[in-house]
């Protein structure tokens, strides 16, 4: 069996306000949108090059627990946890990222590699990590 591509879905809370984030700040644009009468639910299906992403928003969810919204926290209660891209160089795409006004949640320089987590507008933690073997 062959798997070639993750798509990670995100909740969020107003599918607007998403797309924008996720134009802003990361260059994605919108591929597909839909309804899921069923559940219901709003649906974005965001791309950029191979990367895509898909939002989820359902009216009146449950927001996003607090412990859920810290990079240490987080790893404390089961399920999945975030979302994380390779980039090459961290303090270079920090530095693009504050400069757009992102809620920057945590930066790290570990033996090995280095990371930055960032909050979406939703509070839901996107990783950014850079490691020697990702780039070579």
């Amino acid at each position: 069996m062959k798997l070639n591509r993750l798509t990670p879905m995100l909740p969020v809370r107003s599918m607007p306000a998403s797309v924008e984030f996720y134009q802003k700040f990361l260059g994605f644009e919108v591929e597909n949108r839909m309804d899921i009468n069923a559940i219901p639910a709003r649906v974005a299906m965001l791309r950029r090059d191979e990367l895509r992403i898909e939002l989820f928003e359902v009216p009146n969810a449950a927001t996003l627990p607090p412990g859920r919204r810290q990079p240490n926290t987080d790893p404390h209660t089961h399920g999945n946890k975030h979302v994380a891209f390779a980039v090459p160089h961290v303090d270079t795409f920090v530095k693009e990222l504050q400069e757009k006004g992102a809620d920057i949640a945590l930066v790290g320089h570990m033996e090995f590699g280095s990371f930055v987590f960032v909050r979406d507008n939703a509070g839901n933690l996107i990783e950014f990590v850079q490691q020697p073997d990702m780039w070579s």
